[in-house]
């Protein structure tokens, strides 16, 4: 869950992004793995759903490498790009699933990234 106050809008990276709507300080939780809000699945499970269901969930979810487990993030997480320069990080010394944390002061209207090769390893095919 975001704990952070942002906006999804278009972004010059991809589709739509996420965006800060205030100054996020370098050090700053942005985003928490929150049980009953986010979701957290078997990867077997996306081989149980329509093409269609498995191609949105894979667009918009991840598999964790470290957890082996399928995660959704059900707000406007869902909409971080990716960057080779991100502005967020996963710390997992606090929680298995990683907080994502402010690596640098992120400014308002600035769109906020990450770096998917740390989160999520490699995709499976769609």
């Amino acid at each position: 869950m975001l704990l952070v106050r942002t906006r999804i809008d278009r972004s010059p990276i991809h589709g739509l992004g996420l965006f800060a709507v205030e100054p996020i300080a370098r050090g700053t939780p942005v985003w928490r793995f929150t049980s009953g809000f986010d979701l957290e699945l078997p990867p077997s499970r996306l081989d149980q759903v329509s093409p269609e269901q498995r191609e949105q969930l894979l667009h918009y979810g991840y598999i964790d490498p470290r957890l082996g487990a399928f995660i959704l993030c059900c707000d406007g997480a869902r909409f971080i790009n990716h960057s080779d320069t991100p502005n967020i990080a996963p710390d997992f010394s606090q929680d298995p699933h990683g907080i994502d944390i402010a690596v640098r002061d992120i400014a308002t209207g600035e769109e906020i990234t990450a770096d998917y090769a740390i989160v999520e390893g490699s995709r499976p095919l769609g």
